[in-house]
């Protein structure tokens, strides 16, 4: 028992499952195949960046460096968080004004304008916390209004320019990183014990050691990552099977409404996938262009 115990402890261990498991391979390695075919159709297209062609009004057609305000603003506005976007050397107090003519009340979450993969995201809870990121946080970056929907999920979208009807190509489904009490050990224990939560723990003694110090009930569920990003600890499920006609059509609405976009993934927060499928009830987060993974 102590040593099937032993063995366990080593394949679950983040180094052994950053090598040893897709899901988390670094990214050179995970997509060694696809820059093989992107190289294949750059010959054939004798063009380096011919991707571009997808989304002619995003630079690079989204693949990098690509601006998040510059897209969000030719989504339909009703479809989006309140937003707003902040130059770097913007003053706080401005900021503030900003938020206060917006409408935005905290929660708020933060994210660079040129940025991926979650990097540098925060949920700020209040004006202490908009303080210190505005203060640590030097570039450009966004404001939106925390959505409190209780799913995430990812939709992968394309229609070609003379189509009137588009495809899901993929819907993926989020499940956030969290723990269950056993109403004896803290967060900081049942998070080593779990695969998952081990990778980021780490971090989170470093970002909240009072919650890694809170013992949570017998089966009380504590959400630890409020960002739906894989690096921070999301479960990527498959719900490819949730892809209905009328939710294809809901996104053809939306893909006729922009100009020179016709391939991305929309990042959206909603109440459920039926509202969805109904066009109600989600807020679309931010869009991916053509480095938009399924």
């Amino acid at each position: 028992m102590k040593r099937s115990n032993f063995y366990q402890r080593i394949l679950t261990h983040p180094v052994v499952l950053r090598y040893t498991q897709w899901e988390y391979l670094p990214i050179p390695i995970a997509n060694a195949p696809v820059f093989l075919i992107v190289l294949y159709f750059a010959i054939r297209a004798r063009k380096l960046t011919f991707f571009a062609a997808a989304n002619p009004a995003i630079d690079t057609g989204g693949v990098f460096g690509e601006s998040k305000i510059d897209i969000l603003r030719q989504l339909p506005q009703m479809l989006i968080p309140e937003t707003i976007f902040v130059q770097q050397n913007t003053a706080l107090e401005d900021v503030c004004y900003k938020m206060q003519a917006q409408g935005m009340k905290f929660p708020i979450i933060a994210k660079p304008n040129v940025g991926e993969r979650g990097q540098s995201v925060s949920k700020l809870k209040n004006l202490e916390d908009l303080t210190a990121y505005w203060k640590a946080f030097q570039a450009d970056f966004i404001l939106q209004t925390f959505i409190d929907f209780p799913k995430e999920v990812s939709v992968l979208y394309c229609r070609y320019p003379n189509k009137a009807k588009g495809s899901i190509l993929s819907l993926c489904l989020k499940e956030f990183l969290s723990v269950v009490g056993d109403g004896k050990r803290n967060v900081a224990a049942l998070m080593a014990d779990s695969p998952r939560a081990n990778i980021q723990l780490e971090r989170f003694l470093k970002q909240q050691p009072e919650l890694m110090r809170y013992v949570p009930a017998l089966n009380e569920k504590v959400e630890l990552e409020p960002i739906g990003n894989h690096s921070r600890g999301t479960t990527f499920l498959n719900g490819n099977p949730y892809i209905t006609e009328k939710l294809v059509q809901v996104f053809d609405q939306i893909s006729h409404q922009l100009e020179g976009i016709y391939y991305g993934r929309y990042d959206i927060k909603c109440e459920s996938l039926e509202a969805m499928e109904a066009g109600t009830g989600f807020k679309i987060l931010e869009f991916n262009g053509v480095a938009g993974e399924p």
